[in-house]
């Protein structure tokens, strides 16, 4: 299995900077997508401290263990480098007053062949088409969900709801914070999307399913992605990370089985 990536970021039409950060490392296969929030300019100095430490050491991490790596430890590796950024935002926040209460939300995925781990804190998502097939495969971290949990608002209710926005896990917030992590398998052909809200919630699902099917390549279809969040109004950053399945070469198979790779 082969991956192809491609990221966009925009900041929408009513924010006058760019609060998220977006990035992907092709040789370890790994995606990262951070929304940050909070104090002047200090959502942005979240999310890039996110993006930036935990590519730099998990990329490190996955170089050195291989593609070998069991999914335990893979996901082992991510809750520590989330956790170290965790501190580091955190610490942060606590010793320069500019940046008091800062925080940042995070999808972090690590393709390894035919599984994807997907960690996530807030509502940044994943989806993944599969054929006609679209699914949310992170569940958010908000007051919103929780509701909808608990029976208290249905689905509808939350898409028109005034608290969007209110997450009730955040990266640098406290101390400590869980990195809930899953485990996916993945198909060839399957086309994953992490998004920040500032998509989710100015395009319906049944919209971003229609646009990920469309025959066009992953930059036409990051910049329609925001484009289509613009046009309903872009009330907020915009950033998606893309990643397509491909099937390796039975040459490159070959190559690999003989030298035991």
């Amino acid at each position: 299995m082969i991956y192809e990536f491609c990221t966009n970021t925009d900041p929408g039409l009513a924010r006058g900077n760019n609060e998220d950060s977006v990035t992907f490392d092709d040789a370890t296969r790994l995606g990262i997508l951070a929304d940050g929030m909070g104090g002047y300019n200090a959502g942005e100095i979240a999310s890039g401290m996110a993006t930036t430490f935990i590519k730099s050491e998990l990329s490190r991490w996955l170089s050195e263990a291989g593609r070998n790596a069991s999914a335990r430890e893979v996901r082992r590796a991510m809750e520590i480098c989330v956790d170290n950024a965790n501190r580091s935002i955190f610490n942060a926040a606590n010793s320069n007053p500019q940046y008091t209460g800062m925080g940042t939300t995070l999808v972090v995925g690590v393709f390894q062949d035919d599984r994807l781990l997907v960690g996530h804190i807030g509502d940044s998502r994943c989806y993944r088409l599969r054929g006609e097939e679209f699914t949310q495969i992170t569940r958010d971290h908000s007051l919103l969900q929780e509701q909808i949990d608990a029976g208290l608002i249905t689905p509808e209710q939350a898409a028109t709801s005034l608290n969007k926005n209110l997450v009730t896990r955040a990266l640098g917030v406290e101390e400590s914070v869980p990195l809930e992590v899953n485990e996916h398998k993945v198909e060839v052909g399957d086309l994953y999307l992490m998004c920040s809200d500032g998509l989710s919630d100015m395009v319906d699902d049944a919209s971003l399913a229609a646009l990920l099917q469309s025959n066009v390549s992953l930059h036409d279809l990051a910049v329609q992605l925001i484009a289509s969040a613009n046009a309903n109004g872009g009330r907020d950053n915009i950033s998606v990370l893309l990643a397509r399945a491909e099937p390796g070469s039975a040459k490159r198979g070959l190559i690999s089985r003989l030298l035991g790779k």
